[in-house]
């Protein structure tokens, strides 16, 4: 008994032969994906960061606002009367100083403009504005000539009256001015604006009172 006993062979023990190939492999660890992750939370925030960067640009820069056209300074040469009415062979000559005032961070330039001169809802008067260039943030004056023909000035029911008797000229005009505003020399954003005013005239004083404008921005 004891001799089998001692014959009985021993059972193999488990093992396993790892080929080259899975000795070699890399086994992830806990520092390699903390890495990974650092490096996603920094594309995800230069992302966020380069996101909120264009919404301000858009909200600011790339945000064209209306540029802001007045009639400072309104002067009538060549105002004649003889027997109580307009020399009708002397064309009335309208001086104003008009000012176009950028608000925009980028240089406004405009082509050459209209200005028609109303008076009691009859046109009297219409002439071009010149060309120029608002820079950014500036205000930009300008002359505008405007000959008025006592023809149609005579037309206007009830002027000749309110010239006598009050002394005062009631006018209109509409300027259409057309132009683009280029953003950091790529973007370009082509502009109309145009403007209402409304104004009197005192020819004793020689000035404007109540004068008003009201511009219209399309692009």
């Amino acid at each position: 008994m004891a001799e089998r006993e001692q014959a009985k062979p021993l059972a193999p023990a488990a093992f396993h032969i790892r080929s080259d190939e899975e000795e070699n492999m890399p086994v992830p660890s806990k520092t390699h994906r903390r890495s990974c992750i650092k490096c996603c939370g920094c594309i995800a925030a230069i992302l966020l960061i380069l996101a909120t960067t264009i919404v301000v640009l858009v909200l600011t820069v790339f945000q064209v606002q209306d540029p802001v056209i007045r009639m400072n300074n309104v002067s009538v040469r060549r105002l004649e009367f003889a027997n109580g009415t307009l020399r009708a062979g002397v064309n009335v000559t309208l001086v104003a100083d008009v000012s176009v005032k950028n608000p925009n961070a980028a240089t406004f330039k405009f082509n050459n403009g209209t200005t028609t001169v109303y008076c009691g809802g009859m046109v009297v008067g219409e002439a071009n504005t010149p060309p120029g260039k608002a820079k950014a943030r500036r205000t930009l004056h300008m002359n505008v000539t405007v000959d008025l023909i006592p023809s149609k000035l005579l037309a206007v029911p009830g002027l000749m009256s309110d010239i006598v008797s009050v002394g005062k000229l009631n006018v209109s005009s509409y300027t259409v001015i057309g132009g683009k505003v280029r953003i950091l020399q790529i973007i370009k954003k082509h502009v109309v604006v145009r403007v209402n005013c409304t104004m009197t005239y005192n020819f004793a004083s020689q000035a404007i009172q109540g004068g008003h404008c009201k511009p219209h921005l399309s692009i």
